[in-house]
């Protein structure tokens, strides 16, 4: 924050120092957190003192103080190996600008606590699965614990472009690559993607008990293939199979799985609730499609706004009650 001489009611003490005949250094403005550091060092005696109570190294006091000499062009305190001494100068300037320093603090004091505040629109982005079966209903308990928040959601399973997107926060799936430099992120769980398929249509064709068996299967598909199946202990297989029913979308997928249409790949998550009910069978349980971390992902901030750790921490909680991950794979 900067304010001019003229603005801070001292340019009576500055007169003795002219330049060419001109008060010079009346209308450049001047930071408040020179004048700050200056009152520190002539309230404490020493630097030292100064930095101590603004909570700052000494060696930035003692710039602040000589950016202030610079810019009067006069000292503002004798300095010796053993103490530090005000200057008339100083004396002076410390009357006139420690009232304003005080009534600028009391000022600001007074504002209301916005780091308190949870309010204005919050931007997220997950895919769509993290988004429809864990982002959803942590959005719902947002928005009624803060009624003045609002939230714009994209579903995407594109990367997407924080800068340009202007997302305060994102759920998303990283496998091997870290997450961007220009990003900061903390791993919230795993997603993992297994085989499944209905007991209507197990009863029609009995379970694979190898991956081998996998391709004389039919197939529901919304990705690549072939695919490969890996154990814990690192072991794969390849599978190939001609879908019956391709889509692009996981969801739709499910519905097809429970309608008895073939096999398919879903993360555990997403079937979990089926697995529960019986609608959905666990096949080869003990190999995995594929698995990855999930993130919560948002810009470096020094200090986040309350919008996005308000709902940061309903998410965690959320996550807490209901992880997505399977109990072998820990967060």
């Amino acid at each position: 924050m900067s304010l001019t001489w003229r603005q801070l009611g001292v340019v009576s003490i500055l007169r003795q120092f002219r330049k060419n005949g001109n008060l010079w250094c009346v209308g450049a403005p001047i930071d408040l957190n020179l004048l700050r550091a200056f009152a520190a060092v002539h309230g404490k005696g020493s630097f030292s003192g100064a930095a101590a109570e603004l909570s700052v190294p000494r060696s930035t006091v003692s710039r602040a103080v000589a950016a202030l000499e610079e810019q009067l062009g006069a000292p503002l305190f004798h300095r010796t190996t053993r103490r530090v001494l005000t200057t008339p100068l100083g004396r002076e300037l410390f009357e006139r600008v420690a009232p304003q320093l005080a009534s600028l603090s009391g000022a600001l004091a007074n504002l209301p606590d916005q780091s308190s505040v949870v309010s204005g629109t919050l931007r997220l982005t997950a895919t769509h699965d993290l988004g429809t079966m864990v982002m959803a209903e942590a959005i719902a308990r947002y928005v009624r614990r803060y009624p003045e928040a609002r939230v714009e959601m994209e579903l995407t399973d594109r990367v997407v472009d924080f800068a340009r997107d202007e997302f305060d926060l994102a759920l998303r799936l990283v496998s091997k690559r870290p997450v961007s430099p220009s990003l900061v992120g903390r791993k919230v769980g795993t997603v993992v993607l297994q085989l499944f398929g209905s007991p209507g249509y197990l009863a029609r064709h009995p379970a694979p008990r190898t991956p081998a068996e996998v391709s004389e299967h039919e197939w529901v598909t919304y990705g690549s293939l072939p695919l490969t199946l890996t154990t814990a202990r690192g072991k794969q297989r390849a599978v190939t199979a001609l879908p019956r029913v391709r889509g692009n979308d996981m969801f739709f997928q499910r519905e097809l799985l429970r309608n008895g249409c073939g096999l398919g790949v879903l993360p555990t998550f997403v079937a979990a609730e089926d697995v529960a009910s019986g609608a959905l069978v666990r096949v080869l349980p003990d190999w995995v499609v594929f698995s990855s971390r999930v993130m919560l992902v948002h810009p470096p901030h020094k200090q986040l706004p309350r919008k996005v750790t308000a709902f940061q921490e309903l998410l965690l909680d959320l996550l807490a009650q209901r992880p997505i991950s399977p109990a072998k794979y820990s967060v």
